[in-house]
């Protein structure tokens, strides 16, 4: 009797990155922080005054490096970027940038909420940008 080939289970994919789930994390957390400063801080122009000259530009700094850590947190070898982590980053990035353009409009021109009130029209801009992560992460779906 001549022993049958064993198949050899298949290759589960690239191993997780603590690297890269700690970078794409930090990234994410320093980007919120950079606009949280700049809100909380440096926007009345009293304190951090470099960071108040830089305006409006503090919340291109501080969405592209969050987008970059979404973006990052999409390779197959962070826990988003593999399995069903596509599917939730995917979804939740859809999700996030559709709120993000709702509550804009809905809350009207006046509203309250600081980063709303202080982006005027770019919310758009930064709901669209939340929904091409969105894309990004869907490239990786199987």
């Amino acid at each position: 009797m001549a022993d049958a080939p064993r198949s050899t289970p298949a290759p589960t994919g690239a191993p997780t990155s603590i690297v890269r789930t700690v970078l794409a994390a930090a990234l994410v957390i320093a980007g919120i922080a950079w606009m949280a400063v700049f809100i909380n801080v440096a926007q009345d122009g009293q304190k951090l005054t470099w960071m108040g000259d830089l305006g409006r530009w503090n919340f291109l700094i501080g969405l592209a490096v969050l987008f970059i850590g979404l973006i990052v947190a999409s390779h197959p070898s962070a826990p988003l970027g593999r399995g069903r982590g596509v599917i939730v980053g995917m979804l939740g990035c859809f999700l996030i940038g559709l709120v993000w353009i709702c509550v804009y409009y809905i809350a009207g021109p006046d509203n309250s909420i600081p980063v709303l009130r202080n982006l005027d029209q770019y919310n758009l801009l930064v709901g669209i940008a939340f929904m091409a992560v969105g894309f990004v992460f869907a490239t990786k779906w199987e």
